[in-house]
């Protein structure tokens, strides 16, 4: 995945920490994410923009609600903040497919779950210009990345809860993912404590 489709952050003034919370530039990006994706698979979109408002509202109230106060947490809060953007994505479904190319194989993520590829790559390339511009961090993509065994048990499990795509959204991204309770933020020792008191969640497994 590459964050070509963000490269339009170069002609903002903005830094793009604030630049993502304009409902313009959110829609703008999104637009051309989902064009990339659309060129190099084939597959053909749909996007609704009520549910693409509708979800960049939801995510901004979210992204605020838990903001931390303290400049150390910035960092840590870059993936938990593009985990938000994923789940309020996926709740409300902006993306339809139309068409998909009859020779496409279901065994690659791109082609198992068009909609659900689009929205973890949207994500992924906002979280990774952020961490590129603000702490000159290149992202780790982790290899769970094309592995369909993973799509298989993240398409699964956010059925039941879809605030775990923000912990797969770290799996993906090479970070530790937080399996218990991952809706909440949780930085340093905060996170440890946390894991005395809950045992991690078992990812579904298939096949």
């Amino acid at each position: 995945m590459s964050n070509a489709a963000i490269d339009i952050l170069a002609h903002d003034d903005q830094p793009i920490r604030k630049t993502v919370r304009r409902l313009r530039w959110f829609k703008l990006s999104f637009h051309n994410e989902v064009d990339r994706i659309s060129e190099e698979t084939g597959v053909e979109f749909r996007i609704d923009e009520k549910k693409l408002a509708a979800a960049f509202v939801e995510w901004l109230r979210a992204f605020e609600a838990q903001k931390p106060t303290s400049p150390a947490s910035r960092r840590s809060y870059v993936g938990f903040a593009a985990g938000l953007m994923l789940r309020t994505l996926i709740t409300h479904k902006p993306v339809s497919v139309t068409s998909k190319p009859e020779a496409a194989d279901d065994t690659n993520p791109a082609y198992f779950w068009p909609e659900g590829y689009v929205y973890v790559a949207y994500c992924l390339n906002v979280r990774s210009a952020i961490l590129d511009q603000d702490f000159h961090e290149e992202q780790k993509i982790a290899p769970e990345l094309a592995a369909i065994e993973t799509w298989w048990s993240f398409k699964e499990n956010i059925r039941e809860d879809s605030s775990l795509s923000i912990a797969f959204l770290d799996l993906f991204a090479g970070d530790k993912p937080q399996w218990t309770l991952p809706g909440l933020f949780r930085d340093g020792d905060v996170t440890a404590i946390a894991s005395r008191f809950y045992e991690p969640r078992r990812l579904a497994n298939k096949g």
